[in-house]
Parts: C-alpha cells; sequence; structure tokens
C-alpha cells in the first residue's frame, strides 16, 4: 500500500474527515512508548514514529508548501527524514535504516503533527480545488500508514521472547465452525471492472474497462485456520507438487512450516501471535498472514485456484464494502469468523492471481504524487477486500492492493475459485 493519486473528488465535510483520520492515528500509538515507536523490525516495516511523521510531511509538502503562500517548513531535516520514494521531492533517508532515527522523539513527532493540523485547518477553506483534493488524497493515504502501522507493529512485537500484549483482548466464545465452502457460479461473459469515476479512487483503479470472463465458481467464503490446519497436517508445506519453483526455493531456503506468527502448542495443536498476544488459534477465523506462495500452493492441495481480480471484482460488485470486519477504533483488530453470508470485504486481504500492472489505457499523473503508481508494476501481485485493519470506507471493489509474492506480514488471506 503505498501513496496513489486521487481522482478529484471532493469529501463531504472535508475539515471533520481530516480531524477524524489524524485522531485516529494518535489513538493508534496511544499506548506506545518512545522506544515502541522508534524501533523497526525489518525492511519491509516502519517504525510507528515514522508512519506519523511522513503522513505529516505529505500534507506538509503537498498541501502547505506548494499552496499556502508564506508557508515555513516546520523543520527543514524533516523532509530527508520522512520523504518514502518521491524521487521528485530530493534525496531522503534509506528506508531500511529508518529505525535509526532515534531523534526526534515521539513527543516531537506529536508536536510536529499538532502543528501542522492546525496549518491546514486554518487553510483549509481558502485552499483552491487542487490542493482540497490533495487534502482529501492525504486522509486516503494516512489511512493506508493506519494499517501498516498496526502490521508493522505487530511485527515489532512478535519479535520479542516475551509476547507483549499491545491491547487486553475480549474473552474468547466458541463459535460454531463454517459448513462446508459453498460456491458463486459465474457464466462465461464480458463484464467491466475498474472505478467507474464516481467518487473518491486512486488512480491505479482506473479506467474502467471491458474484461472476458471464463465460466467459473468462487468460494463463499474465506479459508478457515481449521482447513490451513488440516493442510499442514497433510503435509503441505512438505510435497513440492503443490508449490510454484520460486514458492517451493522460498519454503525451504526461509524453512516456512506455517502462516506467519504461528507457533506449535504443548499440547499439539497451535497458537498465533496477535495485537493481544499470543493465543490459541480461533479454528472458525479466516487463516491470515499467508503468502502469496502459500495461497496458491493451498489452492492447488484443494484442488481450486485463486481467482483473477477480475472475477473477484464481478463477484464483490454487488456487495456493501462499508460492511464487515473492518477497523473503527483503536484496538486489537484481528479477523474473525464469517457471519452469514459472503464476506468480500474486511477481516483479510484476499490474494488473487493477477500480477499488479496498469489497465489498459492508465497512465501515470504527472508530478511527485503520480510516482507510486506504474513504477510499481512489477512483480507484485493483487489482492482485494480489504482487512480487519482498513479504516471503514477506505475500500471498496475496485480497490487494488499490491504485494510482492514472498510477503505476509499484512492481514492476508485466501478465497478459492475452480473453473466451470
Amino acid at each position: 500500500m503505498r501513496t496513489k493519486l486521487s481522482l478529484h473528488a471532493h469529501p463531504v465535510g472535508l475539515a471533520d474527515r481530516f480531524r477524524s483520520v489524524r485522531d485516529l492515528s494518535a489513538a493508534l500509538v496511544s499506548r506506545l512508548s518512545d522506544a515502541d515507536a522508534s524501533v523497526q523490525s525489518m525492511a519491509d516495516a516502519s517504525p510507528a514514529k515514522w508512519h506519523l511523521a511522513h503522513t505529516t510531511w505529505f500534507f506538509e509538502t503537498f498541501v502547505l508548501r506548494d499552496h499556502v503562500p508564506g508557508y515555513v517548513l516546520h523543520d527543514a531535516r524533516f523532509p530527508f527524514l520522512f520523504n518514502s520514494y518521491y524521487e521528485a521531492e530530493g534525496q531522503r533517508h534509506a528506508r531500511d535504516r529508518r529505525g535509526m532515527i532515534t531523534r526526534p522523539h515521539l513527543d516531537e513527532v506529536l508536536g510536529y503533527r499538532a502543528a501542522v493540523d492546525a496549518a491546514v485547518l486554518d487553510a483549509l477553506d481558502a485552499l483552491p480545488d487542487v490542493a482540497r483534493d490533495l487534502v482529501a488524497l492525504g486522509c486516503h493515504h494516512e489511512e493506508q500508514h493506519q494499517e501498516l502501522l498496526l502490521t508493522d507493529i505487530l511485527h515489532l512485537f512478535a519479535q520479542n521472547p516475551i509476547a507483549p500484549a499491545i491491547w487486553e483482548g475480549a474473552r474468547k466464545v466458541p463459535v460454531q465452525m463454517p459448513g462446508p465452502m459453498g460456491w458463486i457460479e459465474c457464466g462465461a461473459q464480458v463484464t467491466e471492472i475498474g472505478h467507474d469515476g464516481d467518487g473518491f479512487a486512486f488512480d491505479c483503479e482506473a479506467p474502467r474497462h471491458a474484461t472476458l470472463l471464463s465460466a467459473h465458481a468462487i468460494a463463499d467464503r474465506t479459508v478457515t485456520n481449521g482447513e490451513w490446519a488440516a493442510f499442514i497436517a497433510d503435509g503441505g508445506y512438505a510435497d513440492p507438487r503443490h508449490w510454484l519453483a520460486d514458492g517451493w526455493a522460498w519454503v525451504k531456503a526461509d524453512a516456512i512450516d506455517a502462516p506467519l506468527y504461528w507457533e506449535r502448542a504443548e499440547d499439539g495443536g497451535w497458537t498465533r501471535f496477535g495485537l493481544d498476544g499470543r493465543r490459541a488459534i480461533d479454528p472458525a477465523a479466516p487463516v491470515t498472514h499467508v503468502s502469496f506462495f502459500e495461497a496458491d500452493a493451498y489452492a492447488s492441495w484443494a484442488g481450486a485456484r485463486l481467482p483473477t481480480e477480475a472475477e473477484w471484482e464481478a463477484a464483490a460488485a454487488g456487495y456493501d464494502p462499508a460492511v464487515g470486519n473492518l477497523l473503527d477504533a483503536a484496538g486489537p483488530v484481528e479477523p474473525r469468523p464469517s457471519a452469514d453470508g459472503p464476506a468480500f470485504f474486511g477481516d483479510v486481504w484476499e490474494w488473487t492471481g493477477s500480477a499488479y500492472r496498469p489497465y489498459p489505457g492508465f497512465r501515470a499523473a504527472e508530478g511527485a504524487v503520480g510516482e507510486y503508481n506504474g513504477k510499481f508494476m512489477s512483480g507484485q501481485f493483487v489482492l482485494r477486500g480489504g482487512s480487519c485493519a482498513s479504516p471503514r470506507g477506505h475500500v471498496r471493489a475496485s480497490y487494488r492492493n499490491f504485494f510482492y509474492p514472498h510477503q505476509r506480514w499484512q492481514f492476508t488471506g485466501v478465497r478459492l475459485a475452480k473453473d466451470l
């Protein structure tokens, strides 16, 4: 999930939306110490403090610096520290060394946020439309970083041998296991996918275009922890027949034998580490923290395949993206057992079999904020649907997330498909 470009949508109550997004980010880090917020657990993750400052740098740079006459940067050293990948914005601190930024400390970063927030709100009514578009884009960009904040914090705390909980989890109540997987059938047809231009979207979701679907079926729910445990018990991680060559090489090189954060319990069962510490897995809940390689291998083992992103979008288009297990407030989010009916939004990002490539007619936007899609459309796979850490209202049927096939620290899961 990276900064992407708005399609010029003005949300109602932009000031209120700006405040609520910024407040949620602060709430997500309210239980962290300065040390918690400074450490970087791997190159793919960023310190919580960096996320807080980077999203602030976005507003300061592209809204205040560029559109408010006379604005003076809060600290002239911060652009180098908190730029991410914007080549047009000049030199920046190396991504894999963000954990070395012990200063400014967390309180100073929160002060930076407060100063920029006040300046944006003070200028908002007088901003030109192009700058208001950038405020809207910045809110969506920060929502992406809110999910990254949670998953990066989770990965960091998972490295601690005492398995600390950030939040207390709710008492686990046994639930009924979901029934056998059902299938939603779709005949061969030409359909349209991509954003239709109504409301906000990122540029990689457009243009809307026609695509051919072969006759297929898509599962009415995602794969559960219990089903994944059966895959493990059947030797799924030890049988090369189910794995792509790159995936098998990854399994062997990194000694992969279960989803990320799973560990064997003394009784032979499985536990998982979450934002509420280490607990037994819930066999009825969606499996998560699996890579594309694992998702593809499981699908092969199950006699199925991963859906294409077009198949997924066509099936999900009739469902409400604001309904589901999504992020509403700071707390120990995790995937939950499916409720009645197909759940296409929330819980876990669902791997598709589609490479992240441009749609027909895609053109990268000019300027710095247009850098982040076209140049990343290589070597990654598309995921759909959002997760328990995606802010409610952030995702839609056309939303395209993308990661490299070995990555699994996000809340990533599996929905199966098959040919008819």
